[in-house]
């Protein structure tokens, strides 16, 4: 049995940031998400650190080990907003099967503690999959399209701010083309070209509001 504070015990991977939450500056755009998030900050650094937007992301997270680190990864942050983007890896069963309304369930927790703390919230598609190389068996191009589906109508219904990275990224397949991703899942830099593009407008139009309260 792994012994408290052990890698093995650290099922969230609450130390991951741990030492970087210690130096963060309060008031910043926090990025919560999984390895895609986490290979943004590794591909474009400069997107990050010239706009005061933090990196939380972790490979392989489904939503509901994000909604465990949320609050320390998050709103101990005390950040302007919070952009989520989150399901992928419930798609690909990385914990094992998860139903689309309890994936939902998920983001709509950790929306919900990020405004009972005053924390503004972007919520983003799912990019395009056609396929997982780690799950061949699984084809998950329509249920991110369903999801999908689901946290926009969620987004709408709340009037939460909707990025939709899928609508601006997807092929023919509604997968991810390989001149974004030569993997289908992971993008390249001329993949977060993109989504910077459909984000930053968005975050800066929440901040803008924010500021003018």
């Amino acid at each position: 049995m792994a012994q408290p504070g052990s890698a093995k015990d650290d099922s969230a991977n609450f130390s991951r940031y741990e030492e970087a939450n210690n130096t963060a500056p309060q008031g910043a755009v926090v990025f919560m998400g999984n390895s895609i998030t986490q290979n943004w900050y590794k591909a474009h650094p400069d997107f990050f650190t010239a706009n005061n937007y933090l990196c939380r992301g972790i490979g392989g997270q489904t939503t509901m080990q994000m909604l465990v680190r949320f609050r320390r990864d998050v709103i101990d942050l005390k950040p302007r907003v919070v952009v989520i983007m989150a399901g992928t890896n419930d798609i690909a069963r990385n914990l094992g099967y998860i139903s689309p309304e309890n994936t939902l369930g998920n983001i709509i927790s950790m929306v919900e503690l990020a405004q009972a703390n005053k924390i503004k919230v972007i919520l983003c598609s799912i990019l395009p999959a056609y396929e997982f190389r780690w799950r061949k068996e699984l084809k998950p191009a329509d249920d991110i399209v369903a999801l999908n589906n689901r946290i926009k109508t969620y987004a709408a219904q709340h009037k939460i701010p909707y990025v939709d990275y899928h609508s601006a990224m997807k092929d023919s397949r509604n997968g991810l083309p390989e001149k974004y991703a030569k993997d289908g899942v992971h993008p390249l830099p001329e993949g977060y070209d993109v989504m910077e593009g459909v984000v930053k407008p968005v975050i800066d139009k929440v901040v803008k509001a924010k500021n003018k309260k």
